[in-house]
């Protein structure tokens, strides 16, 4: 469900990267305000990286000639608590965008927003973990993922709608455009459910304090987590460099529906603003569409480069932020501890 820029004016673009911006520094706040364990932070990379990997499956959708891909959102909210997750979706949405040309440059904060809040800050507290409150269970588990995964997904599908109408982007009349958008998404929201529910079942039967301290907001994760982060490093580079060979060629729901509504999916926006965002956006991919520069379609060589070389730069940046973050409050704190010293 990344939205290109084409279905983004420069206002809607700017609010709505304005908006992700605030998100990003809010959930920074409140990490800041936690702390993160030694063993956390690399979760965050490694998780980071196996989204990213995951994003690149696009599963068919039968009967209806789209296919659909993880978001990530529920599964990194489980494992990692809301905060953590959003960051760490966040930086996965910003490696595709800048490096692999996934979703329009000024569409960036549109996509961050659908993708990232609605999952992290709305369906996982509302509906995931008030499920899970009075026990967790495989059952609940199952049920409490592919609940949140589908409201995630129609709230986010829903906002793509209006972000696009109130872009003035006429081509894609409001009411034909939801018509289409939700059903697709909903399909694609219990596939992803089911993932995110198998996934997690797996975490609950090796490592269940894992899903227990995201619940109780305890981001110090006291349990050992080596099994854990080589199960995910070892299924990143299988999805990322073997099974992303063999995803669905079937455009995704959101291209499935534009489709739909005008004949194809490939709308153009030839304002300076635009074409400018997209110049830039050439220059920053290093493997456009997940594919080297000049090819004129994806290659299966490709796929496996550009599945690795993203995993490894969201595991790094992830990393790196992680760090930063902590860094910054330990410095905070050393500065309060000695201004009380001194006084």
């Amino acid at each position: 469900m990344h939205m290109s820029d084409a279905l983004v004016s420069v206002a809607v673009g700017t609010t709505m990267a304005a908006v992700s911006t605030g998100v990003i520094g809010y959930s920074v706040k409140k990490i800041k305000n936690t702390d993160l364990s030694d063993n956390k932070i690399p979760m965050m990379g490694v998780m980071g990286a196996f989204i990213f990997a995951a994003q690149m499956i696009n599963f068919t959708i039968p009967v209806t000639g789209s296919s659909g891909h993880i978001g990530g959102g529920i599964l990194l909210a489980a494992l990692l608590g809301p905060f953590p997750a959003f960051i760490t979706l966040a930086s996965v949405l910003i490696i595709q965008c800048l490096f692999f040309a996934d979703g329009g440059l000024l569409a960036l904060g549109c996509n961050i927003f659908n993708m990232g809040f609605f999952s992290c800050m709305i369906a996982y507290p509302l509906i995931y973990r008030t499920i899970l409150k009075k026990a967790i269970t495989p059952k609940r588990i199952t049920i409490a993922s592919i609940l949140a995964t589908v409201v995630s997904l129609q709230l986010g599908a829903l906002a793509v709608v209006i972000e696009t109408t109130a872009s003035g982007v006429t081509d894609l009349p409001f009411t034909s455009f939801l018509v289409l958008m939700q059903p697709i998404h909903l399909a694609i929201g219990i596939v992803e459910g089911i993932i995110t529910g198998a996934v997690l079942c797996f975490i609950y039967r090796v490592r269940k304090e894992i899903l227990m301290n995201a619940l109780e907001n305890d981001n110090k994760m006291r349990v050992p987590m080596k099994k854990v982060l080589t199960f995910f490093v070892l299924a990143t580079v299988f999805v990322g460099g073997f099974l992303s060979l063999y995803a669905s060629s079937n455009p995704d729901g959101l291209e499935w529906s534009i489709q739909g509504v005008v004949g194809t999916s490939e709308l153009k926006n030839s304002s300076d603003a635009h074409v400018a965002a997209q110049e830039l956006q050439d220059k920053t991919a290093i493997l456009p569409g997940y594919s080297f520069q000049g090819e004129q379609q994806e290659k299966p060589i490709g796929s496996s480069v550009s599945g690795m070389l993203g995993g490894a730069l969201t595991l790094t940046v992830t990393i790196v932020a992680g760090f930063v973050i902590m860094s910054y409050k330990k410095q905070k704190l050393k500065k309060e501890v000695l201004k009380k010293a001194c006084e």
